[in-house]
């Protein structure tokens, strides 16, 4: 079952610049999107920094209200509702911050902000409210009595341990994970992406995870999704597109992924992208990725590609059927 389904989601930032502060366009963090999650699966977004998926996050969980398209979760549009409206699902739609030293409220105590959501929604007396914190905190691998302490007290990977708890309060069904581990060590990040795995198999959760490293994607996504300049341009089952990319973007980003066979290090030759990532308020004509794309022709420069199904996947381009693209095979994803 499909729990969420964007389409043609679009946020647009306007310029504003000059003496009296006109409009001079607008940024296209995200534009013409569409997404779709099935229930109790892992969908992982990847792109480079700047490409949209935290835009695209954050519509998804209505922060910002985005200039159109439709956001479907479990049949209903939460892209037209109202704040009052939004209420009930805001409780099943859920967001993990990238950065919990600045997502928590340094003079607040773990319990005041782990019940903040459930104050907001009104989910019991203080006595229950303080017994769900204290669960939540033996459910996230801290002790009950933390409960009183300050964010301070905490090293990086129990503070996220802290957030992942607030998100959890309300019991959503849905929950976007916005590079969740790319701020703690190395050694924490294995730890927390177990623990994000456990929560899934015990609640059933649906996950957004939304990341720049598909190392990491790799092992913790059923289905991955390509973003580059506010569009979606690739997306498939984890298995199928680290093994067969059909997009030069997607292959691109795969040709980054540290080996993690020793023994065949060095034998992947890695795919240099000209240039930088286009400008979103300036996006190039025809297909967004040709001005560094090595196999571009010259009816890319001039025609955008549609996102079109192929063998059960998507990409947009237009030589997907003919490019022969290298993905990264492993133990996990090897034919």
């Amino acid at each position: 079952m499909t729990l969420l389904e964007t389409r043609g989601l679009t946020m647009h930032f306007p310029l504003h610049g000059g003496f009296l502060g006109r409009n001079r366009g607008f940024v296209k963090a995200v534009d013409g999107v569409d997404l779709s999650i099935k229930a109790g699966r892992t969908l992982g977004l990847v792109g480079e920094s700047g490409c949209g998926k935290t835009t695209l996050g954050r519509c998804i969980v209505r922060a910002y209200e985005p200039t159109s398209g439709s956001i479907m979760f479990d049949g209903v549009d939460l892209a037209p509702l109202s704040e009052k409206q939004l209420k009930p699902y805001r409780a099943q739609v859920r967001l993990i911050f990238q950065d919990p030293h600045s997502s928590l409220d340094p003079r607040k105590t773990l319990r005041d902000i782990i019940a903040e959501p459930l104050r907001v929604q009104e989910s019991g007396s203080r006595d229950e409210i303080d017994d769900k914190v204290a669960a939540l905190l033996r459910r996230v691998g801290l002790r009950a009595e933390y409960a009183h302490r300050y964010p301070h007290a905490f090293s990086g990977g129990e503070r996220q341990r802290v957030v992942i708890a607030r998100a959890l309060a309300t019991e959503p069904r849905l929950v976007v994970a916005d590079e969740a581990v790319s701020a703690l060590d190395v050694s924490v990040r294995a730890q927390i992406l177990n623990l994000l795995r456990d929560l899934q198999e015990e609640s059933g959760l649906t996950y957004l995870f939304v990341s720049h490293d598909l190392g990491i994607v790799e092992h913790v996504a059923d289905d991955v999704a390509v973003m580059y300049v506010g569009k979606l341009v690739e997306s498939a089952s984890t298995e199928e597109l680290y093994s067969k990319p059909l997009h030069p973007y997607t292959e691109a980003l795969l040709s980054a992924v540290p080996d993690p066979d020793p023994a065949s290090r060095g034998q992947r030759e890695r795919i240099k992208l000209l240039g930088e990532i286009a400008d979103p308020s300036k996006v190039p004509a025809g297909c967004p990725f040709h001005p560094r794309c090595g196999y571009a022709e010259a009816r890319c420069a001039t025609e955008v590609p549609q996102l079109r199904e192929i063998g059960g996947r998507k990409v947009a381009c237009h030589l997907a059927e003919q490019l022969d693209l290298k993905g990264v095979l492993t133990a996990t994803t090897a034919p």
